[in-house]
Formats: structure tokens, C-alpha cells, sequence
């Protein structure tokens, strides 16, 4: 269902934006959410406390505290997008 969203986006030229690294790496334009290996480790953290005898119950629920911004600027040329330097400079990853 992805590929077929991230095909229709390309066919039309529409600039899309997502939540997850891969669709950027699949030919979406830029995405901005959680970084999934910050919130593995900290997941993992938990893991120990349970197995160390706390109860899951008793854990604090945790929201994401690092999110990165991925660009392609492959697809923001084929779009006719001109990235502003700014946002290049705030970015995580520039996929070229």
C-alpha cells in the first residue's frame, strides 16, 4: 500500500511529508517523527527494569524525546522544490 501511495505522490507531484525515515528513503519528499533507535534504547532500558522486578504497571509512560528530519533532495528536485539552506542545515540526513 505504501509503495502505491509513494508512486501516486510521484505521478501527480505532490510534496508529501511523513512520519518515518524509509518512506524518505523510498522516494518521499522529507519526513519528521520519533527516532526509532532512541526510543529502542530507551525501550530496552524498561526491558531491564521489568526483568529486574518492576512492575510494567508501575513504569511511567515515556513520550519521544529526539526526532530527526530526513530530506531527499533528489525528490524535491524532480518536484521543482528549492529546499531553503535553513532547513538543509537543521536536517539529520540529506539524501542526495
Amino acid at each position: 500500500m505504501a509503495d502505491l501511495i509513494l508512486k501516486l505522490i510521484a505521478r501527480y507531484k505532490l510534496p508529501a511529508i511523513y512520519n518515518d525515515r524509509i518512506s524518505v528513503a523510498n522516494g518521499g519528499l522529507m519526513s519528521y517523527g520519533p527516532d526509532r533507535a532512541d526510543m529502542c534504547r530507551r525501550a530496552a532500558g524498561y526491558i531491564d527494569r521489568i526483568l529486574k522486578g518492576e512492575k510494567p504497571g508501575d513504569l511511567p509512560v515515556q513520550a519521544p524525546t529526539k526526532y530527526e528530519l530526513v530530506i531527499n533532495l533528489k525528490t524535491a528536485k524532480a518536484l521543482g522544490l528549492t529546499v531553503p539552506q535553513s532547513l538543509l542545515a537543521r536536517a539529520d540526513e540529506v539524501i542526495e
